[in-house]
């Protein structure tokens, strides 16, 4: 039975991968490393740290990971404005959930100030979720487990009865291993690469009927 319904940010609420990815370029530019977008592929959805950092390793960047991030943050917050807009069926499916009691937790690998920002730009309000879990939150990130099963915790539910919304591969890998069901967006994979997830779809406006009927 699903009593809580854990999301992932990025690739599920808001497509944001764009934007930080044109962000850690321009940060990384100014320390003379000329990135690429399919640079940071590898890293996606498991958190600023690795996103960044893992670029920067490959170029041979030594640089303090909290100095980086904090001016990609910089970049971030003044190219996204105006620019990003909740995922389609993401506001709807909240409200879904919410009128079937479900709780509901935002669990993502991205740091609090990331977050906040997102939220902002697409005016969902903090405090639609019973519970937020960031990267800051946890020491091992996706693929690990540990976010989901600290988020199902912070709503006093058992993983096994919660439902983690995914887009990547990593963040797939955390809530299976963390005894959640899944449900795969596939904004950033291909269905292919999804097929750890109990259920996938292209988006929160088509979710499968049988995931809507375990809501009720």
């Amino acid at each position: 039975m699903i009593k809580g319904i854990l999301f992932d940010m990025d690739g599920v609420l808001v497509d944001s991968e764009e934007y930080i990815c044109r962000a850690g370029i321009m940060m990384l530019g100014e320390y003379g490393i000329k990135a690429l977008p399919e640079d940071f592929v590898p890293f996606t959805g498991m958190g600023e740290n690795r996103y960044l950092g893992g670029v920067a390793e490959k170029y041979g960047l030594n640089a303090d990971i909290e100095v980086m991030k904090a001016r990609a943050y910089d970049i971030y917050d003044e190219i996204v404005k105006g620019k990003l807009t909740a995922l389609p069926g993401a506001k709807e499916f909240i409200l879904h959930c919410r009128s079937k009691d479900m709780k509901l937790a935002l669990a993502t690998s991205a740091d609090t100030v990331k977050m906040m920002i997102n939220l902002r730009e697409i005016g969902l309000a903090a405090e639609t979720f019973d519970a937020i879990v960031t990267g800051l939150d946890v020491v091992r990130r996706k693929p690990f487990p540990d976010i989901y099963l600290k988020a199902a915790s912070e709503l006093g539910l058992k993983p096994q009865n919660c439902l983690v919304v995914e887009d990547a591969v990593s963040g797939i890998r955390a809530g299976k291993t963390a005894g959640c069901r899944c449900l795969a967006l596939t904004t950033s994979f291909g269905a292919d690469e999804l097929g750890e997830a109990d259920w996938i779809c292209s988006s929160l406006g088509t979710v499968p009927q049988e995931v809507l009927m375990l809501l009720d």
